[in-house]
């Protein structure tokens, strides 16, 4: 609020938003101190309409900041420095003048030090204190080292208390920036005489600026305070939440997972982005081929496509891509999943609990009574699963599902490994695509190039195919946070069963006789389709290599 709480009373009083009765009974209870936040607290008057009336009293306009977004450019001309000492945030540009909101319109301060400091001519508008400072951690944030010097307390009502204590700020930053960096995990980890935070971004680890040591307690105990069904108190066993926060207009999952360690409880928290499950198939990686082959495979009314490749190589989020294309209002879809990582409109799904005896077998039963058109498993672990997975798909049920297999191929020597008859598998299984997951190079620095000898040799090209090719290489800008890559993508090998290989199949054929002849069929390995998207400019060499050593 303005510094200056009776005049602004007094304002309050004469345009009749408050009553003099009404301060003098507030006066009594808190003896006379912090009375208007405790006007506002108590419902008494809104901040809104003190913003306005302020606004208004000293011929200012009202700004409302939730509906107003600044552009990156705006951002850049304050300093975090500024931005903070004055209380101000950018919001456009007019007639040559920046204007800037401001949290209290009596600050004469500000007025005279903001277009001094900026060398340009400058307008005000007042807003919401409480939106201003929200602004702020969001655009102009902390470093964690920073705002943990500025933390004195670390009693319990920093960690449990209002959205203001420090504690409960420096936690919000730490997910509100993994969140801006398109980070998939955070990694809160104690040691010896420091904490370090790391958050996973396209796949790889990178250090951000860490809080001091003295505050991990406070931190670990907030996050799980935030988890809801953690217990703060027990730090000698593991334990798993989850955190809903909002950040913006955007809603965001975490799925918190927590270690005791020799130093303190180390947190992972895995994002959870939505927004992935509205990815259709081109935006995983599909060339326009594969994409018309794993089509054809999911519309076949039965039968049984998996997807296999190692933890972490994006079959999860291939398979609830698959379910966003095939989910129309004239199909029943239902999952089994440990656990239900995303919630999607339109589809029923079932988690895992095998505490209660819900384990993926008991769950599939029931739920092929309840006639469905699909079917997704997380995961086919064990032979009870994989024979009522194949059951299913022989009764006209489509039935999607991963394995953890290096290669397609492989796959058939693994569901026959688990104890599932080989006339089964030949006559289930329909497709199966192995993954894995590459960066893509930045779309907004990267420039042509020419591969190394070393590199066209490691990827087995010949001239030929180099005359056609338009390969890229990473430079780095501050949209990529100088890193040369944005994002990733799938690269993809589909193996799809035809009658002469179930034949193969139902005669045991070996996982190499089957590779070899897939691949006289046409198959691409995950290296030669990774050499496609390299030849294409969309990622590097380097990047399919390491993704691909066992190929």
């Amino acid at each position: 609020m303005p510094a200056n709480d009776e005049y602004v009373i007094e304002i309050l009083k004469d345009v009749g938003l408050i009553t003099q009765e009404q301060v003098d009974d507030l006066s009594v209870r808190t003896g006379g101190l912090h009375l208007l936040e405790s006007l506002v607290k108590e419902g008494t008057v809104r901040a809104e309409d003190i913003a306005r009336t302020l606004a208004s009293q000293n011929g200012m306009d009202f700004v409302d900041l939730t509906q107003v977004t600044p552009t990156p450019e705006l951002v850049a001309l304050l300093t975090p420095e500024t931005a903070r000492r004055y209380k101000t945030v950018p919001i456009s540009e007019h007639d040559g003048s920046l204007v800037l909101a401001i949290a209290d319109p009596m600050d004469f301060e500000a007025f005279d030090s903001l277009g001094f400091l900026l060398k340009r001519s400058v307008e005000f508008v007042c807003a919401v204190p409480e939106l201003i400072a929200e602004k702020l951690d969001r655009l102009y944030p902390l470093g964690l080292e920073e705002l943990g010097k500025s933390i004195t307390v670390t009693e319990e009502e920093d960690v449990t208390g209002d959205d203001s204590a420090p504690i409960i700020r420096m936690v919000y930053n730490i997910l509100v920036e993994a969140q801006n960096n398109r980070a998939s995990d955070i990694h809160i980890e104690p040691m010896e005489k420091r904490i370090r935070v790391r958050y996973r971004i396209d796949g790889n680890l990178q250090e951000v600026q860490s809080p001091p040591k003295k505050l991990q307690g406070a931190i670990i105990s907030r996050l799980k305070i935030m988890s809801g069904s953690m217990n703060i108190a027990e730090k000698r066993i593991p334990q798993d939440g989850r955190i809903q926060i909002k950040v913006g207009d955007k809603a965001i999952d975490l799925r918190v997972s927590s270690v005791p360690t020799v130093h303190g409880e180390s947190i992972v928290m895995r994002i959870l982005d939505k927004s992935s499950l509205m990815l259709g198939l081109p935006e995983l990686g599909f060339l326009s081929d594969d994409q018309a082959t794993f089509e054809r495979l999911v519309q076949m009314p039965d039968g049984i496509i998996l997807v296999t490749g190692p933890t972490g190589s994006g079959k999860t989020t291939t398979l609830y891509g698959c379910l966003n294309y095939m989910n129309r209002p004239d199909r029943k879809i239902i999952t089994v999943e440990e656990p239900v990582e995303y919630q999607m409109t339109g589809i029923n799904q079932v988690q895992v609990n095998a505490e209660v005896g819900m384990t993926f077998a008991a769950a599939l039963r029931s739920m092929l009574r309840q006639a469905p058109n699909i079917v997704m498993l997380g995961e086919i672990r064990d032979k009870e699963t994989a024979e009522i997975a194949i059951n299913a798909s022989l009764t006209g049920h489509l039935v999607l599902s991963t394995l953890h297999t290096n290669d397609a191929p492989a796959a058939i020597a693994r569901l026959v490994d688990i104890g599932v008859q080989p006339f089964l598998v030949s006559s289930a299984v329909r497709g199966i695509m192995a993954q894995r997951l590459v960066r893509k190079l930045c779309n907004n620095c990267k420039e042509p190039t020419e591969l190394s000898e070393y590199e066209a040799r490691s990827l087995n090209l010949d001239p030929g195919q180099l005359s056609k090719a338009t390969p890229m290489r990473a430079i780095g800008c501050e949209k990529c946070r100088g890193k040369g890559f944005r994002g990733r993508m799938g690269i993809f090998e589909i193996f799809v069963a035809d009658d002469e290989i179930r034949q193969m199949i139902n005669r045991n054929a070996t996982t190499l006789q089957l590779r070899h002849r897939t691949r006289e069929l046409g198959m691409r390995t995950l290296r030669e389709d990774g050499i496609r998207k390299v030849l294409s400019g969309l990622t590097t060499p380097e990047e399919v290599i390491s993704s691909t050593m066992g190929d």
